[in-house]
């Protein structure tokens, strides 16, 4: 594996810091995926807190096992993003809705504000924002139960 001329560490704030080539720190920078859904482990941008790049990365899984892993953890907390297994009952089949849904952090409610908040991402993959902004994803249709598909396909 080749040398990477950069560093990645956490400051006391527990902010990630990226040191480049030139030795410079830089402090509270975020990491942000350029495909998070469709290709989440390549193409990751190292952004300073001016939002400028410092570092693209075509590739986590060619990072040291340090590097990847402080990365990974960032991502986590930034994409917040539950995947929805079943949908359990809609208040209505007009919007703004209630939906009450299990997720893969647990069972809670979201309110659909309109229906074009439902988008396709492929055939099979759908992303729900809700009326606080919170993203869930639909990894696969057709992997729902019955009941949640019939629910599902009368805001579709």
């Amino acid at each position: 594996m080749n040398t990477i001329p950069w560093t990645l560490s956490r400051n006391a704030a527990g902010q990630l810091v990226y040191t480049g080539p030139d030795g410079k720190p830089h402090e509270n920078i975020m990491a942000v995926r350029a495909f998070p859904i469709a290709s989440p482990d390549e193409g990751v941008s190292l952004l300073g807190k001016d939002g400028h790049e410092l570092a693209w990365i075509p590739s986590l899984q060619n990072l040291p096992e340090d590097r990847r892993d402080l990365i990974a953890s960032e991502l986590a907390v930034r994409e917040f993003m539950p995947n929805i297994l079943s949908i359990k009952r809609v208040s209505s089949f007009a919007t703004p809705s209630t939906w009450l849904v299990e997720t893969d952090r647990g069972i809670t409610e979201l309110t659909l504000k309109a229906e074009d908040h439902i988008r396709r991402l492929t055939p099979d993959t759908l992303l729900i924002t809700d009326s606080q902004g919170i993203a869930f994803l639909i990894g696969d249709v057709g992997s729902l139960d019955s009941h949640s598909r019939k629910l599902l396909d009368r805001f579709l």
